[in-house]
């Protein structure tokens, strides 16, 4: 079978027009960038606002093997599938980040033939959202340190500014870094660093904001640092709130492309789910279920990341209401969760995938909670063996539980007939009764208890000296009624990455509170989770390349 960008290489794509026209988008809803992309009006929204709602499908997954499992493949897959049924479908995407494109993880394109394209674009410059968020932040950034140079009227402590620069690359040198070298001319000395943009507070505004002024709102509330007598400074009070939201102008409105089967696909916002809320926009997410009847979406990393905060921080402040959630599972994580080292994944292994299933288990039984119902896709890799798939099915069938072999990567549409008619069955003749899982009205160590207990299976919490003493400043300011945001290791339900499966008698680490204050969440920081992470030894960058002629290679 050809490579990922071989296929994306031969698709036929239409202007990005005629995608936009299968919407019901003239000329004027939409700008264009070259013949396949385009940028959406939020006119369209407003226009639409009175129009009911499609139904909203959620794609996620068990935690994954470190290379994941193919949620967007399966997001795509499914939604072309429902298309080839006579439905008038939409997908909702996040964008991919330059980090874990040259890193290891990959894009968010999907794969073999599902897949959104022009796939090169999508995966590296595409309209340019990422720099438009990475300048609105450095702005601010700059903003801070030129205050304090220029007089510091407003008493800022330059040992407790806790709003950080990034750039969209993995660069573990920029973790931890001193600024102000060089003398008086360059600014004060103090510790710095760097997180990736997807990490940035600016992209969760932009995947929760709701029209252009609320997103200068948004960026008004961000709390920058302390002053020397430890009250909070806020970006408005560097009044520099409006410069950032006038970089972000093109960068709010959502992208349009296509799927390898022309179905049309909004692609917005990109926040990473093991350290951000890791959800598309709420632009896009709204635009996309105004304008189809079905829209297909996916929410990063396992169910216990990605699903827990689309349903406790997205829908909450979305006021969404998911009609079914498709888990993604694959043979090949299962047994890495039953300990079967990675280069043995492809060899078949029942035992081991037996021992396993107690994650996916687990992670059903998340969904149930929130009151949707659930489907299991088995997303088939070419080494997985018959034995292996009844194992799981029989498994779902216990259960009480519906479960489709999945064939979308090797078949596009065709190879997910199966799974849409699933989802539209159970869309029709079940209601959604989705609650979340908390009240934003109980305390932090209470929210965050909840979620620990209920999600990951943990017996309890412990908290850093440095955590409570940030939970207490918190809680001062009034700033503690808002949704949490975990930040954890997606390869376990724990915060220990080598904890796979469903582990037991566990306690979640919490080193770390800060404020969100902008976006409208507290992020939590777990374990040894890292804001800016690094490359690999071996990156994929090492294995792209580009031709005279302009033609890529592998980019996967």
């Amino acid at each position: 079978m050809k490579s990922d960008i071989e296929i994306a290489q031969s698709a036929k794509m239409l202007h990005i027009s005629a995608v936009a026209k299968k919407m019901g988008l003239g000329e004027d809803d939409i700008d264009l960038y070259g013949k396949y992309k385009a940028k959406i009006s939020l006119d369209v929204l407003r226009r639409n606002e009175n129009r009911k709602d499609g139904k909203l499908i959620l794609v996620t997954a068990i935690n994954p093997t470190p290379a994941g499992e193919g949620k967007s493949t399966v997001t795509i897959g499914l939604a072309e599938a429902l298309c080839k049924q006579g439905k008038n479908a939409v997908i909702a995407l996040r964008e991919p980040s330059l980090g874990p494109v040259f890193g290891i993880k990959g894009g968010a394109a999907g794969g073999g033939y599902a897949q959104v394209v022009p796939m090169e674009d999508i995966n590296l410059h595409f309209t340019g959202d990422m720099y438009a968020i990475t300048a609105a932040n450095n702005l601010l950034s700059a903003a801070i340190d030129n205050h304090i140079q220029q007089g510091n009227v407003l008493g800022i402590d330059s040992r407790k500014i806790i709003f950080k620069r990034v750039m969209d690359m993995n660069d573990r040198a920029l973790r931890h870094i001193i600024v102000g070298l060089g003398g008086k001319p360059n600014g004060f000395t103090r510790e710095d660093g760097f997180m990736i943009t997807v990490a940035s507070e600016i992209m969760a505004i932009l995947c929760l904001a709701s029209n252009l002024m609320d997103l200068k709102e948004r960026m008004g509330r961000i709390l920058v640092a302390y002053d020397l007598g430890g009250n909070p400074v806020y970006c408005k009070d560097l009044a520099v709130n409006g410069a950032m939201a006038l970089l972000m102008k093109d960068a709010i409105k959502p992208n349009l492309v296509q799927t390898l089967g022309n179905t049309p696909a909004i692609i917005h916002g990109g926040p990473f789910a093991n350290i951000a809320h890791g959800c598309n926009s709420l632009l896009a997410t709204k635009m996309a279920l105004k304008l189809g009847d079905y829209v297909v979406t996916e929410a990063g990393f396992g169910a216990d990341l990605g699903a827990e905060k689309f349903f406790d921080i997205k829908c909450r402040y979305g006021k969404l209401k998911p009609d079914c959630v498709v888990l993604v599972a694959t043979i090949r994580a299962l047994k890495h969760h039953g300990g079967v080292k990675k280069d043995k994944l492809n060899e078949p292994n029942v035992e081991a995938l037996s021992k396993g299933i107690g994650n996916l288990e687990k992670q059903i039984e998340n969904i149930e909670k929130y009151g949707v119902q659930v489907i299991v896709a088995i997303n088939k890799f070419v080494t997985d063996t018959q034995k292996e798939i009844e194992c799981i099915k029989d498994f779902c069938v216990k259960k009480g539980v519906k479960v489709d072999l999945t064939e979308v990567w090797e078949n596009g549409a065709d190879g997910g007939l199966e799974l849409a008619s699933k989802v539209i069955a159970t869309i029709e003749n079940n209601k959604s009764n989705f609650k979340v899982l908390y009240d934003v009205q109980l305390s932090i160590k209470e929210k965050i208890n909840v979620i620990s207990k209920e999600i990951y299976g943990a017996d309890g919490v412990e908290y850093s000296p440095s955590a409570n003493k940030q939970i207490a400043e918190i809680e001062k300011l009034g700033l503690d009624k808002v949704p949490i945001c975990v930040a954890k290791t997606q390869n376990s339900l724990s915060d220990n990455p080598k904890l796979l499966g469903r582990p037991t008698n566990f306690t979640i680490n919490i080193k770390e509170i800060t404020i969100s204050n902008g976006a409208g969440f507290i992020v939590a920081l777990t374990g040894n989770i890292m804001t800016m992470p690094g490359l690999p030894k071996i990156p994929a960058a090492n294995k792209m390349d580009i031709f005279e002629d302009g033609t890529i290679t592998g980019l996967f």
